[in-house]
């Protein structure tokens, strides 16, 4: 996950609304083209539900 930046995150879950379900992010981010590590991030998230960016970041880059 080194070379994935936050940017690159936002990009990917351009459109999303937050509170997000997790699934929803999952589907959005395939849309919208991003790399499969981070969908599988995502898809392997412990959380049921994003209440925003800052949640899918710590998840993203680890940062409990």
């Amino acid at each position: 996950m080194a070379d994935m930046s936050p940017i690159d995150v936002q990009k990917s879950l351009k459109g999303a609304e937050y509170p997000a379900k997790r699934d929803d992010l999952v589907s959005l981010a395939q849309n919208n083209g991003a790399d499969e590590a981070l969908v599988s991030k995502l898809r392997d998230a412990p959380a049921d539900r994003f209440d925003g960016p800052n949640d899918v970041q710590k998840v993203v880059f680890d940062n409990s």
